[in-house]
């Protein structure tokens, strides 16, 4: 069975609804929600290295609700203190990677869209 990596919060239902489809899916999940168990400073180096900006949800309420100054920190310490800002899923299976629960998403891991 094909396991992969999910970062995301327990509460977004854009998330459980992607760790549901892709467990029907036949994939084992191994879930992360980045609020309970924040990422270390390394792992959101790795992140950003895989996604790059695309990493921080600027379309988000927590994005919206930041100060010019807070929006200016580096991503890595937005991150760090407001793990909500993160575009989720972030979804890690070998070297494919992927962000958000869209079609294309949903299509690259085999789930019926």
């Amino acid at each position: 069975m094909p396991a992969l990596r999910m970062y995301g919060l327990n509460k977004c239902s854009t998330c459980k609804a992607a760790r549901d489809a892709l467990a029907q899916a036949g994939w084992q999940v191994a879930f992360r929600d980045v609020k309970d168990e924040p990422l270390s400073q390394a792992e959101r180096t790795e992140m950003l290295d895989l996604f790059g900006e695309k990493l921080i949800n600027r379309a988000s309420l927590t994005w919206r609700g930041f100060s010019e100054a807070e929006r200016a920190l580096p991503s890595a310490d937005l991150i760090a203190a407001n793990p909500s800002v993160m575009k989720r899923p972030a979804i890690i299976a070998g070297d494919k990677h992927t962000l958000g629960w869209t079609a294309n998403v949903k299509r690259a891991f085999g789930v019926p869209v």
